[in-house]
């Protein structure tokens, strides 16, 4: 659990507008009248849902569009949010990791029908069916039958028959391959995979093969970023915000012991990418155009298509919408275009130590969202993301 620290004072949405807007954009606007809409729709969004900081990015046709940062970027100092400050993106990490794996995929080293238990060198088996492969692409798309075990967050022991005998107690009781249970340790499994076909750590090979690549700024070690970018992430208790102090934890203290192709999980590879917004939509860039980004290729349009065409359950008449590190996200906004199978919206969604966001994109008409909120207060039976998405598609996106 994440150790916090309270900020001993509440906001009034008055006064919280009054202090909002980081208004500046470097890039190709929207028309005018599309930027005042969207200003509008995101300032009834962060009012609705008491939120500390939000920061937006909109691309079209292979442009940012709308690139604008809203409220606090720390609340005890009364900092605003500025575009470039940056996030903890929790789980759209994992697509980064999916994305590495790819390269491999790509290079023929690997296949997604590999059995990790061959990638990684212990056996990883569910006991209820030990003559069951769980694969690459199982781990991927959470349909490995691997539980996450809070206390085991950061360690794979628990997958591991060497550590922890039988391994019972970390899978559930369907087979491999069968149905869907999100699982922050596959994808764990899976970066410690990736340190064993680069012999390279984690974190430095996201940075190197991916983030610098693209040309842009972030990664999963603190230690190796500005601390001074980082936006803080709060909670609201007993009508308190509480900092998180978790978000950007250094790792320090556990780098003497450091194992390559078994450690991994220190870094979060399924949710420790730090990054602003604005760079983050250009990442989503590279997928929108299938693993190109300004003449840079990291990933073939084959792997970027796998990427985001959903993994098929065993269990008959089961339909599964996760993909590999990504997902399709059906009904975000209420544009039937959208909702419909073929034509879903694909991203993954983000929550974590109090921050809210999502990462989405149209495959064919080729616009895309990010949108991160530094803290919220939840309202019931109503979801933020679907709020925010839509919003911001129907006053930049939507055509009239």
């Amino acid at each position: 659990m994440a150790q916090t620290k309270p900020i001993h004072y509440t906001m009034r949405a008055s006064k919280f507008f009054l202090a909002v807007a980081t208004f500046f954009i470097a890039f190709a606007s929207c028309t005018p009248n599309r930027e005042k809409q969207t200003d509008e729709a995101i300032k009834a969004i962060i009012d609705e849902f008491q939120i500390v900081g939000l920061a937006a990015t909109v691309v079209k046709d292979g442009e940012i569009i709308y690139n604008k940062s809203f409220g606090y970027k720390n609340l005890e100092s009364g900092t605003p949010l500025a575009n470039g400050d940056i996030v903890r993106i929790a789980s759209v990490s994992k697509s980064f990791t999916a994305t590495a794996l790819m390269q491999f995929v790509d290079k023929g080293v690997i296949s997604l029908d590999d059995d990790v238990s061959d990638l990684i060198g212990f056996k990883v088996r569910n006991p209820h069916y030990p003559d069951i492969p769980i694969t690459l692409k199982m781990i991927l798309s959470h349909t490995s039958s691997i539980m996450d075990k809070e206390d085991d967050y950061f360690t794979l022991d628990h997958i591991n028959p060497g550590k922890n005998g039988d391994c019972a107690d970390s899978y559930y009781t369907y087979a491999p391959g069968e149905q869907y249970n999100y699982s922050n340790m596959a994808i764990n499994l899976a970066g410690a995979i990736l340190e064993k076909l680069s012999g390279e750590r984690f974190d430095n090979y996201i940075r190197d093969h991916i983030i610098n690549e693209l040309g842009l700024y972030g990664g999963h070690n603190v230690d190796s970023l500005d601390a001074s970018r980082f936006a803080s992430i709060y909670r609201k208790t007993d009508g308190v915000w509480v900092e998180s102090d978790g978000p950007y934890k250094s790792r320090a203290e556990d780098m003497p012991g450091y194992i390559i192709g078994y450690s991994a999980p220190i870094f979060s590879p399924t949710g420790g990418v730090k990054m602003s917004v604005e760079d983050l939509a250009r990442y989503m860039m590279m997928h929108i155009n299938d693993g190109e980004l300004d003449g840079v290729r990291i990933i073939s349009p084959e792997s970027a298509k796998a990427m985001r065409t959903p993994v098929p359950f065993t269990r008959e008449g089961a339909i599964n919408t996760y993909c590999l590190g990504l997902g399709e996200l059906p009904y975000q906004t209420d544009d039937p275009k959208y909702n419909v199978p073929g034509n879903y919206l694909i991203g993954h969604s983000a929550g974590s130590y109090g921050l809210s966001g999502i990462m989405i994109w149209s495959p064919s008409d080729k616009w895309g969202i990010v949108a991160m909120a530094t803290g919220l207060v939840p309202i019931e039976g109503k979801s933020f993301l679907q709020c925010i998405t839509n919003s911001i598609y129907h006053a930049c996106v939507k055509e009239d």
